[in-house]
């Protein structure tokens, strides 16, 4: 019952999706508002059709369903109701019945709170939505079915992957990343709505898709770190990120959505860089969709992919009508998208933009051809090829450092020209603080280039950003009195897409800081103790207690139990561990970590003996690691003050331009 009302709550959206996108065009074309209502009823009824399929699979999962094969594959009865809960995106079918779903929803969302703007570019972005919606239910109707019999019917299930169980980020990560890629889908739907509409010119499809961009951008950061801290935290190497394909795949979009959110600036100002505005944002989407491919198509090999199957074909024939159709919308709007405005001086805002989305762009590709030239190679040539840490590091380095230095000069500058003893005023505080970062890496031992450039520019662009909020706070504590704090928060309230702005780029710093010092200053030690013996890890005191091993629902366990010293008072007890599950031959190692705001302690179990005589783990000590995860933390309250509606701005309509009328009834 369970397994039919899902497969048939799929089979409906997907017939109402392309009766939707079927009815949206002819209802503008003849005018008929009460069509075009109809339209929109289908973006709604879409949503609630997937809710009915996605909680159906959920109930399956929790109730131990085994008819239904998803659950066949991802359940189990020994494993914890939450994460049985979330292995909804565990594996391929499951993550594309949430994709819909997230998808959807968005959909939903869009079309409800722009239903009432006259014009013909929400019904056209409607269309999109609900044709990207059609393309993934075509998707669990064929290769990524999870409702699928199973005959005869198993009394358990395997579970889900153990790596997915081991860490309660695995609730956390996969769904903000949903959120992030598919929230693109709709300021790329405004796009398109845009050039189908002939209102391409107009900045409105901008300021529509604005909030849905910048919240889709901070969703997609928040997933980023959630997961190099998963990575961190569960597979037992130390890092945070290794150029991995499949994190790649979720920072290439990243990039091209930073680039497009401070070029947009320009356009809204100055009326500039319409044609590359409208160029990011349809491939930020594309690249959303290219990261969904290599993630699920199973040609790569990652801890983060999925398993093989024909679902690459569809996607990729999917990009490629994507990229043809956007090809020929852009192309036949090319003549409204010239740029009013021209760049008037060297030294202005807009010129520290259009510089900074070069080197975004140029950090794109790089990134995106280091990701593909192996599976390229391999395909054309039958000869594997490893594209590794030492070729992005090299090439991304020099990028990383350009771009912290231009986020300093960026807030410093004004638009159009800037005034030489102006520009010194502004600059000069970033510039001491630079110089004292780097004096104190250099004394603190640090001695490569890029890592004193690091230190340098990342002290620079938080001088220069804080100036921003302490000159604008100073101008509102003279102009009305008002104390400094309160002051501060009024600025940003009633300036909260510019501040939070400068609020997601001090977290952007302080992440790079936390990186930098990280990889600078990192030290790593491995020692075999017997209970009661020590080991010292730069200047940190750790002694080995006892070996110890339980029983749990799911998994057995083997732990270590490790005391961080202060002297002759234990500190802090940290406790490795060895997970050991039915369905896995090898062990999976489960670090434990000890922060603090200089950095962390980080533990790995190497190795035990059967008696409990002796223990092999390793020790690192990782400076201002914590930093990296309360920098995102930062970035994405940024992306909330930024994105959050002002209260002038709530139900304010968009200018539109003039469009023919929709009638009630007959045109």
């Amino acid at each position: 019952m369970t397994r039919l009302l899902a497969y048939n709550a799929i089979i409906v959206a997907t017939a109402i999706s392309l009766l939707g996108a079927v009815l949206l065009p002819v209802a503008i074309r003849r005018g008929r508002r009460d069509w075009l209502t109809l339209g929109y009823a289908a973006v709604y009824t879409n949503f609630v059709l997937v809710t009915v399929a996605t909680l159906a699979l959920v109930w399956g999962l929790v109730t131990h369903d085994f008819s239904i094969s998803y659950v066949a594959q991802v359940g189990s009865r020994a494993t914890p109701l939450f994460f049985t809960v979330i292995s909804l995106w565990g594996a391929l079918e499951g993550s594309i019945v949430f994709w819909a779903w997230v998808l959807a929803l968005y959909g939903a969302a869009a079309v409800y709170f722009n239903r009432g703007r006259e014009g013909h570019l929400v019904p056209y972005a409607a269309v999109t939505l609900l044709l990207v919606s059609l393309f993934f239910h075509v998707l669990l109707l064929g290769p990524a079915n999870p409702f699928q019999p199973v005959f005869p019917v198993p009394f358990d299930g395997p579970g889900p992957n153990p790596l997915l169980q081991n860490h309660i980020l695995m609730a956390v990560h996969p769904p903000l990343l949903y959120l992030g890629y598919v929230g693109f889908t709709v300021p790329f739907a405004f796009a398109v709505g845009a050039m189908l509409s002939g209102e391409v010119a107009s900045d409105d499809w901008i300021r529509l898709g604005r909030r849905w961009t910048v919240a889709s951008w901070g969703f997609l950061t928040a997933a980023i770190v959630a997961g190099m801290w998963w990575s961190y935290e569960v597979l037992g190497w130390g890092g945070y990120w290794a150029w991995d394909p499949v994190e790649n795949a979720s920072f290439i979009p990243w990039l091209t959505a930073t680039a497009y959110l401070h070029s947009v600036m320009v356009q809204e100002r100055r009326g500039m860089l319409k044609l590359w505005n409208l160029n990011l944002m349809v491939g930020t989407f594309v690249l959303t969709i290219l990261g969904t491919f290599l993630t699920r198509s199973g040609i790569i090999s990652s801890v983060h992919a999925f398993t093989t199957g024909t679902i690459g074909y569809y996607f990729l024939a999917f990009i490629g009508i994507v990229l043809v159709a956007a090809l020929f919308m852009v192309a036949g709007n090319s003549d409204r998208l010239a740029s009013e405005g021209r760049l008037d001086a060297p030294l202005s805002r807009e010129t520290a933009f259009l510089v900074q989305n070069l080197l975004f762009t140029a950090f794109m590709f790089t990134v995106l051809i280091g990701t593909l030239f192996p599976l390229v190679a391999e395909a054309a040539r039958g000869v594997k090829v490893s594209v590794g840490e030492p070729f992005f590091n090299k090439m991304s380095l020099p990028l990383m450092v350009a771009l912290l230095f231009l986020m300093g000069v960026g807030p410093a500058l004004p638009w159009r020209k800037a005034a030489g003893e102006e520009l010194k005023g502004r600059l000069l505080p970033g510039i001491v603080l630079g110089v004292l970062f780097a004096i104190g890496v250099v004394a603190a031992g640090g001695r490569g280039a890029y890592s004193v450039l690091a230190f340098l520019f990342a002290g620079f662009a938080l001088g220069t950003n804080l100036q921003e909020f302490v000159r604008g706070a100073n101008a509102r504590v003279k102009a009305h009195g008002e104390s400094f704090v309160m002051a501060l928060v009024r600025l940003v309230a009633a300036n909260r897409r510019r501040y939070g702005g400068y609020t997601a780029h001090i977290g952007v710093i302080m992440v790079a800081v936390g990186i930098a010092a990280s990889s600078t200053f990192k030290t790593e030690q491995e020692a075999t103790l017997t209970p009661g013996q020590t080991m010292t890890v730069a200047g940190h005191t750790l002694r080995f207690k006892n070996a110890w091993g339980r029983q749990e629902k799911q998994r057995e366990v083997i732990g270590a139990t490790m005391e961080w010293m202060d002297g002759d008072r234990v500190r802090a007890q940290i406790e490795p561990r060895m997970n050991y599950y039915p369905t896995q031959q090898e062990p999976v190692p489960t670090p434990d970590v000890r922060s603090t705001l200089r950095g962390d302690i980080y533990l790995s179990l190497m190795a035990f003996k059967a008696d409990g005589s002796n223990v092999t783990v390793k020790v690192i000590w990782e400076p201002l690691v914590p930093w990296i995860w309360i920098g995102g933390m930062v970035v994405c309250l940024g992306a909330i003050v930024g994105a959050w509606p002002g209260g002038r701005e709530r139900g304010r309509a968009v200018a539109t331009p003039a469009a023919p009328a929709l009638a009630e009834g007959q045109p």
